[in-house]
């Protein structure tokens, strides 16, 4: 039997089709029931029942829609009219093993389009742009805290020399730390609904509301650079600025302390779910936003001090998940998961 002749037999058979990457149980029934075998190698072995060639063509076009690398084909047995069914279990040396010369075409389509999705696939655009948004919120809003901290630990800053310019640039790092939180819901949305849609608005939700108190502390704080700069030295300004920063104090605990923990609740459980990255990953999220949620909690009811043991313990989980998201989506991407089916072709 030579490969032409193969090619043009609609004989029944059993294939085991090799791809790159393991594919967990999830995966089974996106293949209607096929056997899935995770080999040591770093592949997956995918074993047909007894199909013909246009079958075999389905099971290649259902990998390519999934962006699965194919390494290879290979025929295990064959069932023709009249012969027993015990020579489909032929020993190996008589089995053919081999990849049809049509199917070498399609194993071509297959992987080089996979490698061009890598770097040009509209999925991995997302998980870049999401990623790249998530470390724009770390690296905007941990010098804001600094630069902020003059107007914040002075009670007189309003009547003061002040240092505007420095409290100015930390607020619009403030702003630009609060449209960077919507981003990364809006970016993210899209591929997260698809494994459920409520959870998905309901972290949206959440980011918007973080981003909305985000920026009612920015205008508190600059109102009291304003004061100070039309006001002079009038000391019954004093109370205003206090009550103002009061107000910007709050916003940072219902807002950057009390969402994130929320945040990770919700999309921690999306990407656990999904698989869309490392397991390990949104476990910090599942747990690190019950620890959050308590400390803040306390800290609103007097509690817990906002700077404290305690509140730095339990924020260290969801700064390890937000950091470790980001820099995972910016860099890997999305890891193939079912909720991704359809979105891997190009534009």
């Amino acid at each position: 039997m030579n490969a032409r002749s193969v090619d043009r037999d609609d004989t029944p058979v059993e294939y085991e089709v090799r791809v790159k990457g393991h594919l967990d149980s999830r995966w089974a029934a996106w293949f209607e029931g096929l056997s899935l075998t995770n080999e040591h190698d770093g592949t997956t072995v995918i074993r047909t029942r007894t199909v013909d060639q246009a079958a075999l063509h389905g099971l290649l076009q259902k990998l390519r829609d999934l962006a699965l690398p194919l390494l290879a084909i290979t025929q295990t047995g064959t069932t023709k009219p009249g012969q027993p069914a015990s020579n489909t279990n032929q020993p190996a040396s008589n089995t053919p093993t081999f990849i049809p010369k049509e199917d070498q075409t399609m194993k071509t389509a297959t992987q080089t389009p996979t490698t061009d999705h890598v770097r040009m696939d509209p999925l991995r655009k997302t998980a870049m742009v999401a990623g790249i948004l998530y470390l724009i919120t770390f690296v905007s809003s941990i010098p804001a805290l600094f630069l902020i901290s003059p107007v914040l630990n002075d009670p007189h800053y309003i009547t003061g020399p002040g240092a505007d310019s420095t409290v100015i640039f930390g607020c619009f790092l403030d702003l630009v730390n609060a449209v960077s939180a919507v981003g990364t819901a809006v970016a993210l949305f899209p591929v997260v609904k698809r494994q459920n849609e409520g959870i998905a608005l309901g972290f949206v939700t959440a980011r918007m509301f973080e981003a909305a108190v985000i920026v009612i502390g920015v205008v508190s704080l600059l109102a009291v650079v304003t004061l100070r700069q039309n006001g002079g030295a009038d000391p019954a300004l004093v109370p205003v600025g206090q009550a103002l920063v009061a107000v910007r104090d709050w916003t940072f605990i219902l807002g950057p302390s009390l969402v994130p923990g929320v945040s990770g609740l919700l999309l921690g459980y999306l990407m656990y779910r999904s698989g869309l990255v490392p397991r390990v990953i949104p476990l910090l999220g599942l747990i690190g936003g019950p620890l959050l949620l308590s400390s803040t909690f306390s800290t609103m009811f007097g509690i817990n001090q906002g700077l404290s043991v305690w509140s730095g313990l339990a924020t260290l989980p969801i700064f390890v998940w937000e950091l470790s998201l980001g820099v995972w989506m910016a860099v890997k991407g999305f890891k193939p998961s079912p909720i991704t089916t359809g979105q891997m072709r190009t534009a």
